[in-house]
C-alpha cells in the first residue's frame, strides 16, 4: 500500500518509539514483588485493517477479533513471549523485564472480550532469587509444553526451565544444559539479540519434543541469515534461517505436524513496525540446513500492530489459531495488543 500521511498516522505512530525500540532497556521497570493481582482494561480491536474495515482475510490468515491493553499497574507491559491453553481460556506471557503475566481470556460470541483473574510474578532462579536481580534479567522467549516452561534469555544468552505445573508462578528455573559444541556460539550472539524465540517440536515431528532457539539476528546485515539451534533431542545442532527484507525474528511456534512458524518483525523511521508471518517446513529444520519457508502474512500500514513479539497456537474446533502479543517497550508511545487470526493451512500468501 501507498504510504500516504493518514497511513503514516495511523500505521506509523509506533515510530515515536523507535528510540526507544533501538535500546530496550531505557524505561524497564522493576518486576512485581511477588504473585500480584492486577486489573486489565481492554479495549475491543474489531478489525485489522483502518482503512478496510471490513476486510477479514490477510494472505493465509483470517482475522478473529483483538484487544488493546492497558493497566494502572506501572509493571505492566514488555510481553516477549506467549503462550495460550489448549482450550484458549488461559494465556501466560514473559516480559522482558523478567516476570510472569497470566490471565483468564474472556470471549463472547467467538471474539475477545477482556483478560480477567490477571496476575504478575518475578521469575526466580534456582536460589529463589528474582531473575531480575540477576545477570539472567532479560527475558524474551516462552514456550509451554506439559505445564514445563522454557524461558529465552539475552545478554547473558541461555534457556531455563520452569515447572509450572508443580509450582506455578513460584517455580524456580533451573539453566537449561547447552550442548558443548553450540553453548560459544550461543554465548557469542550480539549482546541485544539473543533467543529471541523458542519452541518445542511436537511429539509427531521428526524433532520429537526437540527445544528449539532462534536468534534475532546473530550477525550483521540486514538479510544475513541468524542462527538457529536444536537444543535437545537426538538431533542437536546449529541450523541457518533466512532472513529478507530487513525483517528479525520475534517469535517461532509448531503447528501439529512440525512444520514451523517464525514471528518476525521490522521498524523504520517511515512507517513503524512492520511484521510478517513465514512457515517452515519440518523437515527443513535439520542440522547444517537453512531453513526457509513461504510467507503466509506480511502487514500494511494500515494495520493495527505494534511491536509484536509473542506468538501462541491452539486449535478451536478444528481451526489453528494464532494469537499473537505485543512488547510496548514499557513506553507511553506504544500499545500491548493482543491480536488472534485463523490460519488457513493449506492457503498462501496470495490467497
Amino acid at each position: 500500500m501507498k504510504l500516504s500521511r493518514r497511513n503514516f498516522l495511523i500505521g506509523g505512530a509506533s515510530a515515536v518509539a523507535t528510540a526507544t525500540f533501538a535500546n530496550k532497556t531505557l524505561a524497564r521497570p522493576k518486576p512485581a514483588n511477588g504473585i500480584t493481582p492486577i486489573s486489565i482494561d481492554a479495549t475491543r480491536i474489531d478489525h485489522l485493517s483502518v482503512t478496510d474495515r471490513a476486510r477479514a482475510r490477510f494472505g493465509a490468515l483470517t482475522f478473529r477479533s483483538g484487544l488493546d491493553l492497558r493497566s494502572a499497574d506501572p509493571n505492566f507491559g514488555g510481553f516477549s513471549g506467549l503462550w495460550r491453553s489448549a482450550d484458549g481460556r488461559r494465556i501466560v506471557s514473559v516480559a522482558d523485564n523478567a516476570q510472569w503475566m497470566s490471565a483468564r481470556v474472556e470471549m463472547h460470541e467467538g471474539r475477545l472480550t477482556g483478560l480477567t483473574e490477571a496476575s504478575l510474578a518475578p521469575l526466580l532462579d534456582e536460589r529463589g532469587t528474582p531473575l531480575a536481580r540477576t545477570r539472567y534479567y532479560d527475558t524474551e522467549s516462552l514456550a509451554i509444553v506439559d505445564g514445563v516452561a522454557y524461558v529465552g534469555i539475552e545478554r547473558k544468552h541461555s534457556v531455563m526451565r520452569f515447572d509450572l505445573a508443580a509450582h506455578g508462578a513460584r517455580a524456580r528455573g533451573k539453566l537449561l544444559a547447552l550442548p558443548g559444541e553450540l553453548r560459544k556460539i550461543i554465548e557469542d550472539l550480539p549482546n541485544n539479540s539473543g533467543l529471541e524465540a523458542l519452541g518445542v517440536a511436537p511429539a509427531r515431528s521428526p524433532l520429537a519434543g526437540a527445544v528449539v532457539a532462534v536468534a534475532e539476528r546473530s550477525h550483521a546485515g540486514d538479510d544475513t541469515p541468524t542462527d538457529g539451534f536444536i537444543l535437545t533431542g537426538p538431533q542437536r545442532g546449529l541450523f541457518k534461517v533466512a532472513r529478507s527484507h530487513g525483517y528479525s525474528i520475534s517469535d517461532l511456534n509448531f503447528l501439529p505436524d512440525g512444520d514451523m512458524l517464525l514471528l518476525e518483525r521490522k521498524v523504520s523511521i517511515l512507517e513503524g513496525f512492520g511484521i510478517r508471518l513465514r512457515r517452515v517446513k519440518a523437515a527443513a529444520i535439520r542440522p547444517h540446513a537453512v531453513a526457509d519457508g513461504e510467507v503466509l502474512f506480511e502487514s500494511e500500514s494500515s494495520h493495527q500492530i505494534d511491536n509484536m513479539e509473542g506468538l501462541a497456537i491452539h486449535q478451536d474446533a478444528g481451526e489453528t489459531v494464532l494469537t499473537l502479543i505485543s512488547d510496548n517497550n514499557f513506553s507511553r508511545f506504544q500499545r500491548t495488543l493482543l491480536l488472534e487470526f485463523t490460519l488457513d493451512t493449506n492457503a498462501r500468501r496470495s490467497a
